[in-house]
C-alpha cells in the first residue's frame, strides 16, 4: 500500500475527488443495503451464534470492499491504468477501501472500546500517521542533499526509510488498527522529487510485483476451502452472497455513473473493476475468526470462498472487457488544433544526454498554462545499448576505459539529469515522471512509441541530432540519434515535436525561474502541421511571462485579405468539388479566425502578417526577425509545395524538419533562438517494415 501511494497520481485524485467519491459511495451504499437485507438469512442458514450485527458488518465489508491493490495491478497489466477510466477506477477503489477500513475499525474495537475510546484511538491513529509523514519529509530531503552526487540512495538509507514505515505499521496493528490506509497515506505524502522517492520506486517495484503480490494472492487462494460448497445449504448461501456482491456493485456504480453522465460502457467496466476483492474483506474475516465474533466455521469458509471466486470470475471478465472496449479506453490520439488548452496535456520529452534537459524542462513549464490546468510531463532518458566489441587484445592488455561500460549505460549523465529534474521540481512544484530506456539505436524508436502509447502521451518532444558548440555552431551527434528521430516521426502514435536547442532558452522558458519576458514566434504558412503547432502554442500564450506572436506568411495575391475568413457562408443546394488545397486553405482560415477571436482580439497573443512573393523573400523576412525571438515554433511540412517556401535555400540538409525548419536549423540562418518543429499525428502506414526488422 505504501508503494501504491507512492505511485498514485495524487493531483488527479484531488481534481476528481467528487466523481471518484460518488462512484465509491454509490457502490458501497448499494452493497451495504444488499448485505443488510441478506444478513438474517445467512445467519440462519449457517447456524451461526453470536452477534448478527457483527455478522452484518463483516458481510458489508466483504461486499462493499474494492481491493485497490488488485485494481491497480489489473489496470497496470492490461495497460489502461493511465486512461481516464483506469485512473477513475483506481481512485474509486481507494475511497471504497477507506470506507471498508473504517468499518473494520468498528469491527475490531466493538468489544473493547467505548465511544470515547474510539475517538481517542482515531485521534492517536492520525497523530501517528502525521508524525511519520513529517519525519519522512525531513529525512527524505536530508538524504537527497547528502547524496547529491550519487545516482541513488544506499541500501542502508533505504532500509531506514522502510524501517520507519514498518515500525509505524506494526504500532498501528498493535493498537488494533489496520495499517492499510495509513501506509497508503504515508506513501502518497512522501516527497516525490529527489533521489529518495526515485530509489524507493526502483527498489520496491520489482520485489512487490514479482514476489509479494503472488504470495499474497496465493495465500488467499490457499485459505479458500471450496469443498465446503458441496453442501447444498452452503452453496445456496454462497450464491446469495455472490449475487448480492455483483448486484450491489453493478447497481450502485451504474447509478453513480448515470448521475455523473459517464457513458454506459465505461460505467459497466467501472462496475466490474469495483467487483474485484481479496484485501480488506480477508482482514475482516480474519478478525472475526480470531476474536470469535461470530461462532460458525461454515460462515467463514463460505465467505472466503465467495471472495476468491468473485475475484476469479471478474479478473478474466475485466480483461475481456478491456480488449473489447479498446475504442473507449484505448489510446486516443488528439489533435492540438481542436484540443482545448484547459484539458490535460501529457508530454513525453526524450533526451540522450543532459545537454538539452534544461530547455526541455523549460518547454514543459511553459506548456503548463494556468496553474489549475493539469499537466503530466514525462522525461525519457534514451541510452544506447552498444553491440559487442571484437578485439584481439588479451585481458591484461586492455586499457581501463575499455573495461568500463559506465558511460554506455548512462554513467554520470544519470546524475546530471536527476539533479536537473530535482531542481526543476523544487522550483516549479511540477512532478516529472522519469523513464529510462536502454536499447540499440535500431530499436530505440519502438521504445519511444510504445512508451508514448502506454502513458497516452499527447505529444512527443525529441532532441535534434545536433548540439550547439561554444562558438554557436551546430555540431553533429551520433548518427543513430538522427535515425531514431526519423523513425519516431514515421511511427509515432501521436504528434511529434523536434527541438533544436541553441542554448539561450535553457531555463529561460521556465516561468518560475525568471521574471524576464520571453518572446516566442509561431511561423504560420498553412497546413495541418502548422495548425498543430498553433494549437500546441495556445498554452504558451496563457503564461504572463511569455509574449507570443503569430506571424502569418501570405502570398502577394492575398494582399489586403484579413485573417478572419468566414467559411460558413455556403448555399445548401450547391455542391462544389473542392480541391485538397482549397480544403486546407479553408481549414487554415477557420482555425485562424477562431484563434484570432479567442486570443488576438483579447490581447493575449500578438498577430502579424508578412506578404512575400517567393521563398527568397520568406528567407529574407526570417533573417530580419532572427534576433527578435528566443523560440520559433513552426509546422514541419506546411502546405506541401508552396511558393512561400520554394527556393528558400540551395539544398535541404534535414528533410525531417521540413523546408522552414531545415532553413531555421541551417548554418546560413545565424540566430541565437531555439526552434521547435511540430508534426501532426499521421496514421501509421504498412511501409517501412524493414526498419522494424533491423
Amino acid at each position: 500500500m505504501f508503494l501504491i501511494g507512492l505511485e498514485t497520481d495524487f493531483p488527479y485524485l484531488m481534481r476528481n475527488i467528487r466523481p471518484a467519491s460518488i462512484i465509491a459511495c454509490g457502490s458501497s451504499l448499494a452493497c451495504t443495503f444488499f448485505a443488510t437485507a441478506i444478513t438474517f438469512l445467512v445467519f440462519q442458514e449457517t447456524a451461526s451464534q453470536g452477534s448478527s450485527f457483527l455478522m452484518a458488518l463483516m458481510i458489508i465489508i466483504t461486499l462493499a470492499n474494492a481491493a485497490s491493490p488488485i485494481v491497480v495491478r489489473v489496470a497496470a497489466d492490461l495497460k489502461f491504468g493511465t486512461s481516464e477510466t483506469g485512473r477513475l477506477a483506481i481512485s474509486s477503489s481507494l475511497i471504497a477501501d477507506a470506507y471498508s477500513v473504517f468499518l473494520l475499525f468498528i469491527l475490531s474495537k466493538w468489544r473493547s472500546a467505548t465511544v470515547a475510546k474510539w475517538i481517542f484511538f482515531l485521534f492517536l491513529y492520525f497523530i501517528i500517521v502525521g508524525i511519520v509523514i513529517v519525519i519522512n519529509m525531513y529525512l527524505a530531503n536530508w538524504l537527497n542533499r547528502r547524496n547529491r552526487n550519487k545516482k541513488y540512495l544506499g541500501n542502508t538509507e533505504i532500509f531506514v526509510l522502510v524501517a520507519i514505515l514498518y515500525i509505524a505499521a506494526m504500532a498501528l496493528e498493535q493498537l488494533g488498527f489496520s495499517s492499510i490506509i495509513a501506509s497508503f497515506l504515508i506513501g502518497s505524502m512522501f516527497p516525490r522529487g529527489g533521489k529518495a522517492a526515485r530509489t524507493l520506486l526502483i527498489k520496491l517495484t520489482y520485489p512487490i510485483h514479482n514476489f509479494i503480490f503472488p504470495i499474497y494472492f496465493g495465500n488467499h487462494g490457499f485459505r479458500a476451502n471450496v469443498s465446503k460448497l458441496k453442501n447444498l445449504r452452503n452453496f445456496m448461501v454462497f450464491s446469495i452472497l455472490l449475487l448480492s456482491s455483483i448486484g450491489g456493485k453493478i447497481v450502485g456504480t451504474l447509478a453513480a455513473c448515470f448521475h455523473l453522465k459517464i457513458p454506459y460502457r465505461e460505467g459497466v467496466l467501472l462496475a466490474f473493476m469495483m467487483n474485484l476483492k481479496g484485501h480488506v474483506d480477508m482482514l475482516a474475516l480474519t478478525i472475526g475468526l480470531t476474536n470469535d465474533l461470530v461462532l460458525s466455521q461454515n460462515f467463514y469458509d463460505v465467505m472466503i470462498a465467495t471472495v476468491i471466486v468473485n475475484t476469479l470470475i471478474w479478473g478474466p471478465i475485466v480483461a475481456f472487457m478491456v480488449r473489447r472496449e479498446s475504442d473507449i479506453i484505448g489510446y486516443r490520439q488528439i489533435y492540438f488544433e481542436s484540443h482545448s488548452p484547459e484539458s490535460e496535456l501529457r508530454i513525453l520529452a526524450c533526451v540522450h544526454s543532459p545537454r538539452p534537459v534544461a530547455t526541455m524542462l523549460g518547454l514543459v513549464a511553459a506548456s503548463r498554462g494556468p496553474r489549475e490546468v493539469p499537466l503530466t510531463p514525462y522525461l525519457m532518458h534514451l541510452v544506447e545499448l552498444p553491440g559487442k566489441k571484437k578485439t584481439n587484445l588479451m585481458y591484461n592488455q586492455r586499457e581501463d576505459d575499455e573495461l568500463s561500460d559506465e558511460d554506455d549505460y548512462g554513467g554520470n549523465d544519470v546524475v546530471e539529469i536527476n539533479d536537473a529534474v530535482d531542481i526543476f521540481t523544487s522550483e516549479t512544484g511540477l512532478l516529472v515522471h522519469q523513464i529510462k530506456a536502454v536499447s540499440p539505436f535500431s530499436r530505440m524508436h519502438a521504445d519511444v512509441c510504445n512508451t508514448a502509447e502506454d502513458i497516452r502521451a499527447s505529444i512527443i518532444v525529441l532532441p535534434f541530432h545536433k548540439h550547439q558548440r561554444i562558438d554557436g555552431k551546430l555540431e553533429n551527434d551520433k548518427q543513430g540519434i538522427r535515425t531514431t528521430n526519423q523513425k519516431v516521426l514515421r511511427h509515432a502514435p501521436c504528434s511529434v515535436a523536434m527541438l533544436i536547442d541553441r542554448g539561450l532558452t535553457a531555463g529561460s522558458l521556465n516561468p518560475s525561474g525568471s521574471d524576464s519576458l520571453q518572446h516566442i514566434a509561431i511561423l504560420f504558412f498553412g497546413g495541418p502541421d502548422d495548425r498543430e503547432a498553433l494549437g500546441f502554442s495556445k498554452r504558451l500564450g496563457m503564461d504572463h511571462h511569455i509574449n507570443l506572436t503569430i506571424i502569418r506568411f501570405l502570398p502577394s495575391s492575398s494582399r489586403g485579405q484579413i485573417a478572419g475568413v468566414n467559411i460558413a457562408q455556403k448555399t445548401d443546394d450547391v455542391l462544389m468539388a473542392i480541391s485538397n488545397d482549397e480544403v486546407e486553405k479553408e481549414a487554415d482560415s477557420a482555425v485562424l479566425a477562431d484563434f484570432h477571436s479567442r486570443y488576438v482580439v483579447t490581447g493575449k497573443i500578438g498577430y502579424v502578417e508578412k506578404v512575400v512573393e517567393n521563398g527568397a523573400e520568406t528567407a529574407s523576412a526570417l533573417r530580419d526577425m532572427a534576433e527578435m525571438y528566443s523560440l520559433f515554433i513552426v509546422g514541419k511540412d506546411g502546405r506541401g509545395h508552396s511558393i512561400l517556401t520554394t527556393g528558400m535555400s540551395d539544398w535541404e540538409e534535414c528533410p525531417e524538419l521540413g523546408k522552414v525548419g531545415d532553413f531555421l536549423a541551417s548554418p546560413e540562418f545565424d540566430i541565437s533562438g531555439s526552434v521547435l518543429v511540430v508534426q501532426q499525428y499521421r496514421p501509421s502506414k504498412n511501409d517501412d517494415d524493414d526498419d522494424d526488422k533491423q
